[in-house]
């Protein structure tokens, strides 16, 4: 009889894997001139949140912790307050729909579906090869000049996503950046850390390229905030390495261009000399809480913002915003949403929409801070998934004061969102004996 042991069982595939295809089609073309509809990636989404319930039936196991079930299921009944408040039927309920996918249901499928860290870090891994896509498709766009329209020139970057949607390629670029930093500061092997820092360097100048101010905005409040809370001696290093790689992209690729000056510029120029832009988003903002003023507790129902606008907009509001370029001709987009998230869903939900959703986004960011802080207090594996949930939070919460859902991109908020909740939630949410097995 042989006394050698058994072999070791075989990893079994992960169940992330249908959320990193879900990540993947982000990287398929948009069709021009779509209108905005669910795509490839939203409907996998579904089948997605499908498969992770046909899972837990099989295996016959409670689905959520209390902590979670509460902090995720809390908007359910503010959203669905406001879709009987809608004027019409058909809109309440395809806004409910959308709430619920992006705010409830694909996050908490992810959060079930990642079993560790290795499916965590997989999962960000597929972020920032995505960002890597876009971000050589919007680089190429730059330099042939094929990229969306801006001031006259066909030279913005926004990757497949088209000049329909021109925050798509910035929102996936920033998302990518965020993953990059995160697993650069961890504790992960050094080879990993080179590669990720390599990657956080390089989509630096897709992001420039984009010209998103928000993005922008948000992404280096982000990243400060990652530094800070990796420890100061890492802050430093990549402090130096990151102002490196700006005077390789001005100094060598000319990324300093006079019209990335005036971009960049303009983001002071608020009260002195706004754009149109920026006219435009203060004028709808305004218009906002003007609805919520009318209706504040539950505000004018889901998807009512396009039909209260004029009523509560000033006349500087114009007619919609001009797009063109990147494989579409001219279009005028009509301006149906405030570019504000927390504005949005105060003038559509009311007070209790708004204390439901940014309550449990709040919740998150708590628990998965706290849980940073006793990762580093115990020298625990699983800083980087950390840095990456914490920092995908922060972003999230920061761009939201310049966007709101919308595009194909928003399922990739979603995921993030899901991936947040499990380093805040899953384990026990920051208890000891979990950290350190």
């Amino acid at each position: 009889m042989s006394l050698a042991a058994p072999p070791p069982r075989a990893r079994t595939l992960s169940p992330v894997l249908p959320v990193v295809a879900v990540v993947a089609l982000l990287a398929l073309p948009v069709s021009p001139g779509g209108e905005g509809g669910a795509g490839p990636a939203d409907v996998l989404s579904a089948l997605v949140v499908l498969f992770c319930a046909v899972r837990l039936l099989r295996q016959r196991r409670r689905p959520l912790s209390r902590t979670a079930a509460v902090i995720l299921g809390l908007p359910v009944a503010a959203l669905a307050l406001a879709a009987m408040g809608s004027t019409s039927p058909g809109a309440g309920v395809t806004g409910l729909g959308r709430y619920l996918q992006v705010f409830v249901l694909v996050p908490a499928a992810v959060l079930l579906l990642i079993r560790d860290r290795a499916d965590f870090r997989l999962l960000a891994w597929s972020f920032v090869g995505l960002a890597g896509w876009q971000g050589a498709v919007g680089a190429h766009q730059y330099v042939t000049g094929t990229g969306a329209s801006y001031q006259g020139e066909q030279i913005r970057a926004v990757g497949t996503f088209g000049s329909q949607d021109v925050m798509g390629m910035a929102t996936v670029v920033s998302f990518g950046l965020v993953c990059a930093v995160g697993l650069a500061l961890g504790r992960s092997p050094l080879r990993q850390r080179i590669v990720a820092t390599a990657c956080a360097l390089a989509l630096l100048l897709p992001l420039a390229l984009s010209f998103s101010r928000g993005a922008w905005i948000a992404t280096a409040v982000t990243c400060s905030v990652q530094l800070a809370l990796a420890g100061i001696r890492r802050a430093l290093r990549v402090g130096a390495a990151v102002a490196a790689a700006g005077v390789v992209l001005v100094g060598g690729f000319g990324v300093g261009t006079a019209m990335l000056q005036e971009r960049v510029g303009s983001i002071t120029q608020v009260t002195d000399a706004p754009d149109q832009s920026v006219t435009d988003r203060y004028t709808m903002w305004a218009a906002s809480v003007g609805m919520w003023r009318d209706q504040p507790l539950t505000g004018v129902g889901l998807k009512g913002f396009p039909e209260h606008r004029d009523a509560h907009a000033s006349l500087a509001l114009s007619a919609g915003s001009d797009t063109d370029g990147a494989g579409a001709g001219f279009r005028r987009q009509p301006l149906l949403s405030p570019h504000n998230m927390y504005l949005l869903v105060l003038g559509e939900q009311g007070l209790a929409g708004l204390l439901a959703l940014a309550g449990g986004w709040l919740a998150l960011l708590v628990c998965a801070v706290r849980r940073l802080v006793l990762t580093r207090r115990l020298r625990a594996p699983g800083l980087d998934c950390a840095l990456v949930a914490s920092g995908l939070l922060v972003w999230q919460l920061t761009d939201f004061l310049y966007a709101d859902i919308g595009g194909p991109s928003t399922v990739l908020t979603a995921v993030s969102l899901g991936l947040a909740a499990w380093w805040a939630l899953a384990g026990g949410g920051g208890r000891e004996e979990e950290l350190t097995r």
